[in-house]
């Protein structure tokens, strides 16, 4: 009977044990998953930003930012042309008149030297975009991530996979880029048959003088001498393409030696300069290209953007305006 009480008390004792090392064992693959569940979290919570090494340093940014404020005006059409409407933008970027219908409920920050720092905070960013300017940019930073660009250090079709790298969308930059190719792949040989030999040249009066542009600066030139291969006048092409520069300027005197055969024109944005001191001399006057009439007017609102967006309108502009002026 002894024996039996104590067989008894061991089977009860082992049951005992064998429940606290099941509880152990439980509580432990609860923690493991509990650990497990949390890495992953962290680990999603990680990818939610990224790294990217921007002008002004490394910045931590949105890995798929959305809520973009766009600075500098030079850049606001990439975004446009990747799906993405920015929150903000400078007074000059919404006078572009290749933005018409895509800038609704966007948001006027003002001059692009000194924009709303107010509006921005309210717009709420996760990231901007700004011209290389280490005071602008200190400040910036206070508000959102932010970007920095030095202009012209990429072709316009490096900065637009740039950003699309940024925003998540390089599938739609690379789609931009083949569509374009395209076109000027179409176009090119009929350019190039039409103009023949005659020189190209796009001229911006300006208060002290003429300001002649070239491949990298805006007024067409990306495809007037840079996609078409077009001659510039030999001045032109050596002071503003071949030194890199993408513009030069020149006083009136020069006018005969850096007009070509067509000459593209506007006034110059950046100053208050009467224009007609240029346009009303007898230096303009008598080049050949006004005799002629192979003179192109640029809209002046529109003519400094070189985006994708405006690139995509300023090709229709440029070629129709050589169809009708040969």
């Amino acid at each position: 009977m002894k024996n039996k009480k104590l067989l008894l008390v061991f089977l009860l004792c082992g049951t005992l044990l064998i429940g606290l090392l099941s509880a152990c064992g439980q509580n432990a693959e609860s923690k493991r998953s509990a650990d497990n569940d949390l890495g992953k979290s962290e680990e999603k919570e990680e990818k939610k930003t990224k790294t990217y090494e921007a002008t002004n340093g490394t910045v931590e940014i949105p890995s798929n930012p959305e809520r973009i404020i766009v600075i500098a005006d030079s850049y606001v059409g990439y975004f446009l042309t990747l799906g993405i409407q920015p929150l903000g933008i400078s007074d000059f970027s919404m006078n572009n008149r290749y933005f018409e219908g895509k800038l609704d409920g966007v948001e006027s920050l003002g001059d692009s030297n000194n924009p709303s720092m107010e509006k921005m905070i309210d717009l709420n960013p996760d990231l901007i975009i700004t011209f290389n300017d280490p005071k602008a940019v200190e400040n910036l930073e206070k508000i959102a991530p932010t970007i920095a660009i030095n202009y012209g250090e990429k072709s316009y079709k490096e900065q637009l996979r740039e950003f699309g790298e940024i925003t998540g969308r390089e599938r739609s930059a690379e789609e931009w880029i083949e569509q374009w190719e395209s076109k000027i792949a179409e176009w090119k040989p009929k350019i190039k048959e039409m103009v023949g030999d005659q020189t190209v040249s796009i001229l911006s009066p300006f208060s002290k003088g003429i300001y002649a542009f070239g491949h990298s600066y805006g007024r067409g030139g990306e495809i007037i001498y840079g996609e078409f291969g077009l001659k510039a006048p030999d001045t032109v092409q050596e002071m503003a393409i071949d030194s890199g520069e993408g513009w030069a300027d020149f006083s009136l005197e020069t006018l005969p030696d850096i007009a070509g055969d067509i000459i593209f024109t506007c006034p110059w944005s950046g100053d208050e300069a009467d224009p007609e001191q240029v346009y009303g001399s007898k230096l303009w006057k008598e080049l050949p290209a006004v005799k002629q009439n192979k003179v192109i007017e640029l809209d002046p609102s529109a003519a400094f953007f070189n985006d994708p967006t405006s690139l995509d309108q300023q090709l229709d502009f440029i070629i129709e305006s050589l169809q009708n002026n040969m």
